[in-house]
């Protein structure tokens, strides 16, 4: 599971969810946008539209999944909530696994429920190389004695540990850098895959921020 608002779906959203698969060697990677995010401002695009750029970015791309089960729950995105559901339509023994960036690894303790989601779930923290600030003292309390050295250690069992990876290609793409550079007017070309692109440009999106 690779959670956001994508908003907009950009080519390091994507490229990260190929290399995660890879890099797991996973099934498939769901894709799982929020309907309405509760550590950020609600995102300026509807969640139907955003489902349907992510649908388009991927397009035929084997393993990855638009997924959006969020969307029609009210309340709340939470993370918990939406693994608990894949758990039960996986089973007790389906190795799960929720990825997340750095920069929301290091507010996972301010998370609704935080030690469910190891209940549920591995998380797997797409490190940042030149990041290298010490962790909040309620996050080093959450993840003790959860790390594992490597992934076949981690995937010894269905759920409860925590591995920090470094993917290969760490593409800066910025979501919010986008839609200030939509809002104005410029160009995302290569930054966006041609078919979201195309779909933002004929729905005019993104030009009132």
């Amino acid at each position: 599971m690779l959670g956001g608002t994508f908003d907009p779906v950009h080519l390091g959203h994507l490229r990260s969810a190929v290399e995660l698969r890879e890099a797991l060697a996973l099934d498939r990677v769901h894709l799982i946008p929020a309907k309405a995010p509760p550590l950020r401002g609600e995102p300026s695009v509807s969640p139907a539209e955003r489902l349907a750029l992510l649908q388009l970015g991927i397009g035929d791309t084997p393993g990855l999944v638009a997924d959006g089960r969020e969307l029609g729950r009210e309340g709340p995105s939470y993370s918990a909530d939406t693994l608990a559901a894949l758990r039960e339509e996986l089973g007790s023994e389906a190795r799960l696994v929720m990825a997340l960036g750095h920069d929301a690894f290091l507010r996972l303790a301010e998370w609704h429920a935080p030690r469910r989601l190891f209940e549920l779930a591995h998380l797997v923290v797409v490190d940042r190389p030149d990041y290298q600030a010490a962790l909040p003292a309620a996050l080093r309390e959450l993840i003790a004695g959860r790390e594992s050295e490597d992934v076949e250690s981690l995937m010894a069992r269905p759920a409860g540990g925590l591995l920090r990876l470094r993917l290969p290609s760490r593409m800066a793409i910025s979501a919010t850098e986008l839609r200030r550079r939509l809002a104005g007017g410029l160009s995302v070309r290569y930054l966006l895959p041609e078919a979201v692109e195309a779909r933002i440009t004929a729905h005019d999106l993104y030009r009132q921020e």
